[in-house]
């Protein structure tokens, strides 16, 4: 009788074992990977029209769902500070940039130029549910302690605090930053390895970081935040050999065979009429030697893309590898559109001591190379406009979701979303309530974007329904988002500051101004613009405001602030 009953009672325990290991294994959390680019415009991909090598980036779009509508803000700050809380960026801290806020801004709640304490970030969410969170690259979010990644949710985090970096190097690569900060955690690193490439490096710590806790049973949240495609433009040699005078044909030809190959993948409609961007140069009219440099330059734009596509699919290999493939959420995005700075006409003296401009070195350990305007349209394709516009050009952006096991697979949609509208996507996808109000015995800013779920599973047509409305400003330059409308204006030196009304649903190009013919709608617009002001305390740049001049004042006033530092105070 006692060994039936032993029999029995281990029957039922095994029986009990196998269903909550089932349970488990059905309640498991997916794990999440962000993939961020820098600078990179809309039409460099393959999957969204380019002649770059991308099959890695391209095979996971192609099983995942692309967007040909999504937007970010038109500069990097701004947008990192959206993507990682999902609140507007007037409320996180980055109502400006903090390399050009305007005097007025500096000391104003929403213009702190760090990630404010008012918001909790997606980590810090994520991390408080039992993940493991994991952060290599670009932060860009704040240098002091309180707003490091390790104060801000990461569990281990390598991070380049400044804007951008020499990719070979520990180096400057501009004037307004005397040196170049990373941090692991909250110590500072002195010296990054002899072999040290910034895309592969990325990559590596973040496998690194994987693999240190995989097998505990924990998901993971990891954040790979790339320098690429920001300039400087570097890369290895047999990515640069690859693309050596694809590009002899200039700027004007890549755009339209980009446009073309665009409107038979169905990303863009067909018949556009595409803007000029009037700081581009007529590339006939170039010199034989502007020609073969500009040539180059593009050739390491491409190689540095490739490069980058070869680091994803060794990350995508290493999760298929640990099985962990099937479970991850993949989200991949630019921050803003293509760049049109050339730096090196601005502070020539400065590069030319600095870094090695020949043409034969371009790309290579000690050269510097940015691409310009020309390359810049180009890569926008077909858009208007570059990086810092509230034009197409600088706030649509390449963006995909992939996760085939739980979300539609190979699907294209053209529906608007924005950057706000991803932390609460991957809270609900990981089954995370997202923060009311409160967060940790603090008060905290709402998400103000909206889960994409039900878009993204097919359950729903569209993420913001007919009477929604987004609003995005920065530096005086600013858009308002409604259905398949656009109201935007654009500071100097892209525009006017005069409101304009699009349908950039059929036109994306912006190449047909509505607010005539529509100016009820552009009205309701305004008041869209004037109601989100009056809710984030929004504060208007001066009208000369000027951006590069007060980039140069900012400098100017930061280089005081160092010196009072040094000064010995006298008892």
């Amino acid at each position: 009788m006692i060994s039936i009953t032993r029999t029995v009672a281990t029957a039922v325990a095994m029986v009990g074992f196998v269903l909550a290991a089932s349970s488990a294994q059905a309640q498991k959390k997916p794990n999440i990977i962000i993939c961020l680019v820098d600078d990179m415009g809309y039409s460099d991909l393959g999957c969204y029209g380019s002649e770059i090598s991308t099959p890695n980036i391209d095979a996971l779009a192609g099983k995942g769902v692309k967007f040909t509508n999504f937007h970010a803000a038109a500069t990097c700050s701004p947008t990192r500070s959206m993507l990682l809380t999902g609140v507007a960026n007037h409320l996180v801290g980055f109502g400006n940039m903090d390399e050009i806020m305007a005097d007025n801004q500096f000391d104003q709640p929403g213009y702190e130029g760090y990630l404010s304490n008012r918001v909790v970030t997606l980590p810090t969410v994520l991390k408080d549910a039992g993940y493991h969170t994991y952060m290599a690259g670009k932060w860009h979010l704040g240098k002091k302690k309180p707003s490091l990644p390790a104060s801000r949710g990461f569990e281990r985090s390598i991070a380049l605090m400044e804007s951008g970096a020499d990719n070979w190097e520990k180096k400057t690569y501009l004037p307004l930053y005397d040196d170049v900060t990373f941090y692991e955690g909250f110590e500072k690193v002195k010296k990054m390895p002899e072999d040290w490439f910034s895309t592969d490096y990325y990559v590596d710590r973040m496998i690194e970081y994987i693999g240190k806790d995989h097998g505990d049973g924990k998901p993971f949240f990891g954040y790979v935040s790339f320098q690429a495609q920001h300039y400087p433009h570097q890369a290895p040699q047999k990515y640069i050999d690859k693309y050596e005078s694809r590009y002899d044909d200039g700027w004007d030809a890549l755009r339209q065979r980009r446009y073309e190959r665009q409107v038979k993948m169905g990303l863009v409609p067909g018949g556009l009429k595409m803007n000029s961007n009037p700081d581009v140069a007529n590339w006939d009219e170039l010199s034989d030697e502007e020609k073969r440099t500009y040539s180059k330059r593009m050739a390491v734009y491409a190689a540095m893309l490739d490069s980058l596509d070869s680091s994803i699919g060794r990350l995508r290999d290493y999760l298929r590898g640990i099985e962990e493939l099937d479970n991850t959420i993949i989200v991949f995005m630019s921050d803003n559109g293509a760049d049109n700075n050339d730096q090196v006409q601005i502070f020539p003296d400065w590069y030319a001591a600095n870094f090695d401009l020949t043409t034969e070195r371009m790309g290579l350990r000690g050269s510097y190379s940015n691409y310009g305007p020309g390359w810049a349209t180009a890569s926008g394709a077909p858009l208007t406009l570059y990086k810092a516009a509230a034009s197409e050009g600088g706030m649509r952006v390449p963006f995909f979701v992939y996760y085939p096991e739980k979300l539609q697979s190979g699907v294209t949609t053209n529906e608007f979303a924005y950057v706000t509208d991803i932390a609460p996507t991957l809270l609900e996808l990981a089954g995370v309530v997202k923060p009311n109000g409160t967060h940790g015995g603090r008060e905290v800013h709402d998400i103000t974007g909206k889960s994409m779920v039900g878009l993204l599973s097919g359950d729903s047509d569209y993420v913001y329904g007919k009477d929604d409305y987004v609003v995005y400003e920065l530096a005086g330059s600013a858009a308002v988002f409604r259905g398949n409308y656009k109201l935007m204006k654009n500071n100097p030196p892209f525009g006017d500051r005069q409101w304009r009304l699009y349908d950039i649903h059929a036109d994306p190009t912006e190449a047909n101004d509505l607010s005539e013919q529509s100016p009820e709608l552009a009205n309701q617009m305004q008041a869209d613009f004037d109601r989100y002001s009056e809710r984030v305390n929004l504060i208007p740049v001066p009208d000369d405001y000027n951006p590069l001049v007060q980039l140069q004042k900012n400098r100017e006033r930061n280089e005081v602030k160092e010196a009072e530092k040094k000064v010995p105070v006298l008892d």
